[in-house]
């Protein structure tokens, strides 16, 4: 579950900066009755920037979109100590990562530069969620395949004993006081 919160915590802080990004870049509307003059068309629109919030979020998956959107939703409705709860978890996770990064690198014996180190940095972090992504479709399978089973010999423990449904009748008169 604390995993679930620091996604939340980073997918929230990515919705308020897209927020104030797309805030920030909305053109003012005119006036109604005012004709606009013709300017020199737009030059080529450049790609999109990776550390433009908003070209990130219109390059996820339509699915991934509307996951951060709820996630987002739930963020703006979370209490201010919730906030700073998860703000924490997800330093601490951040620094987790960074530390493990930091003794993979380690462990390779590679000198990278700065560029180079970042790119290795960027493709372990990526590699790693991967993986994690296809451990959790494993482990949530396996739940699946295993639920019925678990369900089916409960209910057969518990059918046996059972009260009787006489004995969930009302009570009897030698607890009341009587008058």
């Amino acid at each position: 579950m604390g995993r679930r919160y620091s996604n939340l915590i980073a997918i929230a802080g990515f919705a308020i900066s897209l927020c104030a990004g797309a805030a920030a870049n909305a053109q003012p509307h005119g006036q109604q009755g005012m004709k606009v003059r013709p300017g020199p068309p737009p030059g080529p629109r450049p790609g999109p920037n990776p550390n433009n919030p908003r070209d990130r979020f219109l390059a996820l998956p339509p699915q991934d979109r509307q996951i951060f959107q709820r996630n987002a939703e739930r963020w703006m409705q979370m209490a201010p100590e919730e906030r700073m709860i998860m703000r924490e978890r997800e330093k601490i996770y951040r620094a987790r990562l960074s530390r493990e990064v930091e003794d993979a690198l380690r462990n390779s014996g590679l000198r990278l530069d700065a560029d180079k180190r970042a790119q290795f940095e960027q493709r372990y972090l990526q590699e790693r969620r991967r993986i994690e992504h296809s451990l959790r479709q494993e482990v949530e399978s396996k739940r699946q395949q295993e639920l019925p089973q678990i369900q089916d010999r409960l209910k057969k423990e518990f059918s046996g004993t059972s009260p009787s449904t006489g004995s969930t009748s009302a009570p009897t008169a030698a607890g009341s006081p009587k008058k």
